[in-house]
């Protein structure tokens, strides 16, 4: 039938519009539990190392071997997810530091004593050769760390309260063998000393300098080609 009205036929023209499916989103105590199994997990690789059984993890997060397998069900997953957490909470100190601190060097300062609260050192051993260190999320997390911690450096050598023969390299060096326990010492013994050499190195760091460095200042491209 022809219409003269104007009107279109039913069904001619576009087609009707699928249904949108909506996904549902995670439920609260299931978000819960993941964070609770990710602050569990970064607690313990600190003080066991990543091979920590999954059972006791559960366990200290509080919920079940099923809950964190269902999150997690390889380990890889699960170590992934702790380097994210802490490369974000790493920046949120950098720029909380860079927010708060009207001096640029008790910025830098507050930073690295932060960084070593995040137990840095003790957790560079998960980075070993099943890590996928280039997985986009954590490429992402780490230039955005960077692009922080550049900055604390950055504004504090323009101030002048910065030694200028030192780079960024140079800060993340020291924080993560400062921060590293000595061989045969547990995490916990070496907690008291961390703080107290991390101001010494410091006050070899504010200027004006006080002895001339050998070798050329640090960058984190340093590291990352002898990585």
């Amino acid at each position: 039938m022809i219409r003269t009205d104007g009107e279109a036929p039913a069904g001619d023209g576009a087609a009707e519009a699928a249904p949108v499916r909506r996904v549902p989103r995670p439920r609260a105590d299931a978000l819960r539990n993941r964070e609770r199994l990710v602050t569990a997990a970064r607690e313990m690789f600190v003080e066991f190392g990543c091979a920590v059984p999954y059972d006791e993890i559960a366990r200290r997060a509080g919920v079940g071997n099923a809950t964190l397998y269902r999150n997690f069900p390889e380990r890889p997953e699960l170590v992934h997810e702790v380097v994210l957490s802490i490369l974000a909470r790493l920046t949120e100190r950098a720029e909380r530091a860079a927010a708060e601190e009207a001096d640029t060097f008790a910025a830098v300062s507050r930073f690295v004593h932060a960084a070593a609260d995040e137990r840095v050192g003790a957790l560079c051993p998960m980075l070993d050769g099943t890590f996928d260190k280039d997985h986009p999320d954590l490429v992402v997390e780490s230039e955005r760390l960077e692009e922080a911690v550049e900055g604390l450096v950055r504004r504090a050598q323009t101030a002048g309260r910065l030694r200028a023969d030192i780079g960024v390299g140079d800060l993340m060096v020291g924080v993560s063998q400062l921060t590293r326990p000595l061989p045969g010492t547990g995490c916990e013994d070496f907690a008291p000393f961390v703080h107290r050499h991390l101001q010494l190195f410091l006050d070899g760091l504010e200027a004006p300098a006080r002895s001339t460095l050998p070798g050329a200042a640090a960058t984190l491209e340093d590291l990352r080609r002898d990585a």
